[in-house]
């Protein structure tokens, strides 16, 4: 079974939308609908996510670059969360294909350590890790609070959240715990400044997942914007879908049409 992905706007920029941890596509539906004059967009399940569930790939940010890229053209990638990662890593690694990069509440290097003094605590990344075994749903309701934290609206940010993430069944354990381990060790923070394709940063200034001092200093690192959308949390295409779309328009405007495959 091949990455599922569904084919959104009519606009002239190409644009692959990925997703975050334990979420799918149907997610970013607000953002979708907001940039859907602006771009004809590419949304993928990651795998083991979605209707990729059984799709059968390893969750692991080169081999899904290289997957993603086989099936839509050259184009600006936008990543989420984790999502974010896997975009970054095809920037790097793929550069004809990726014209464009829009880290949206996402970051090279997710868990802290004595280099990184804005990532996350790494105690919480392995206690996901290890309650992930013994309650699954339970896991998985505490890590959509966290993304809901310090939204202006939190409580209606995660209804909407815990009526969307298994909208499209369950992710696959597997795929999850895979994820995890990506956020424990990824860390691409050494190749930004060899980043070709231009870029944009976005944060939610009440991001309580990925610290918007993340983001500005990887901006700053590779020459590209660096955003913040004043009352959002980790998921502002809730709610401020317009103000995400706004600060993607330079990174839009840069890309020519004609270069589409």
């Amino acid at each position: 079974m091949s990455l599922y992905m569904e084919t959104h706007g009519h606009g002239p920029v190409p644009m692959v939308l990925l997703h975050g941890w334990a979420m799918h596509g149907g997610v970013l539906a607000p953002l979708i609908e907001a940039l859907e004059a602006h771009c004809t967009m590419y949304v993928v399940d990651l795998p083991g996510h979605g209707y990729s569930r059984d799709c059968g790939l390893l969750l692991e940010p080169s081999a899904c670059a290289a997957a993603i890229a086989a099936i839509t053209p050259p184009a600006i990638w936008l990543g989420w969360s984790l999502g974010g990662l896997i975009a970054l890593t095809a920037a790097l690694d793929l550069p004809q294909q990726v014209r464009g990069l829009a880290m949206l509440c996402a970051t090279p290097r997710f868990v802290r350590d004595a280099s990184w003094p804005y990532g996350n605590d790494a105690a919480m990344v392995q206690q996901l890790a290890t309650d992930l075994e013994t309650d699954y749903h339970g896991t998985i309701e505490r890590f959509l609070a966290l993304e809901a934290m310090g939204s202006a609206d939190p409580r209606a940010e995660l209804r909407q959240l815990r009526t969307l993430v298994f909208a499209r069944g369950e992710p696959d354990l597997r795929v999850l715990q895979e994820g995890i381990r990506i956020l424990d060790t990824g860390d691409r923070r050494a190749g930004l400044p060899d980043l070709r394709a231009p870029s944009a940063w976005i944060a939610g200034r009440r991001d309580r997942l990925v610290h918007p001092q993340a983001m500005q200093w990887s901006a700053s690192q590779c020459g590209g914007s660096y955003d913040e959308i004043e009352h959002a949390g980790h998921a502002p295409f809730f709610g401020h879908a317009d103000a995400v779309a706004q600060a993607l328009q330079p990174l839009l405007a840069h890309f020519h049409p004609e270069h589409v495959r």
